[in-house]
């Protein structure tokens, strides 16, 4: 199966297409802003390159997968969108892939390894997994919670935590987590995202977004030009 994977919910946009394992073609950058004027040209290209390894183009794509989060709201909508849109052009199944589930993937570790991302405001969006099994849902959890539910999971052994949440968690509580193994990945690789997204099931993997908490942005109370409302006496 040749799958195309778009990512753009955390700190670098990826366009990558891997088939049976192996990557064909890969365009990614570090970023957190601006995915929107990056992402079609590094598909186009990152599609291109599969071409000419492997042959075939986008009619060659057996399916799309995208990362649905959690992450940023800015960054999982581009991603999302232009996801979708492909796979309408194409004829194409697009399936959802949580970063968390892909970050905790992208680890080659036994035992317990948490998937944590830095969500700012003294939290992180967690979720466990034990030998790639998930413990339990993806959460919105402050600093001390997530710890408390790492080091209770772990029950005496070394955690290990992966993604931009892992140094957080450290830094913030180093007498409980200073032994953890941490990598503070950008994003998850994209060799563990093709993993998932050729495995899920289309009719359950929907590429919907992920998101653990309201948008820090709310809606103006009013239109622009239209009178302050009249404070109650």
């Amino acid at each position: 199966m040749r799958v195309l994977i778009v990512d753009t919910a955390l700190g670098a946009c990826t366009a990558c297409v891997v088939e049976d394992g192996r990557r064909l073609g890969l365009r990614s950058e570090l970023m957190t802003k601006g995915h929107q004027e990056r992402l079609a040209g590094m598909v186009r290209d990152a599609v291109a390159d599969a071409a000419k390894e492997a042959g075939g183009g986008f009619e060659a794509i057996d399916r799309i997968g995208v990362t649905v989060g959690p992450g940023s709201f800015t960054g999982l909508r581009v991603g999302l969108a232009f996801a979708q849109g492909l796979g309408a052009a194409l004829d194409r199944p697009v399936v959802g892939v949580s970063t968390l589930d892909a970050l905790a993937a992208s680890v080659d570790q036994s035992g317990l390894v948490a998937a944590v991302i830095d969500a700012r405001r003294g939290q992180v969006y967690a979720r466990l997994f034990r030998d790639r099994v998930a413990l339990g849902p993806a959460e919105a959890l402050s600093l001390e919670a997530a710890t408390d539910l790492i080091l209770d999971a772990a029950a005496g052994a070394t955690p290990a935590l992966v993604g931009s949440g892992a140094a957080v968690l450290v830094d913030s509580f180093p007498e409980r987590l200073g032994l953890a193994d941490t990598e503070p990945l950008a994003a998850p690789s994209p060799e563990a995202l093709a993993r998932l997204a050729a495995g899920a099931d289309p009719t359950i993997a929907l590429p919907a977004p992920l998101y653990l908490r309201a948008p820090d942005a709310t809606p103006p109370s009013r239109l622009p030009g239209q009178p302050r409302p009249i404070a109650a006496s």
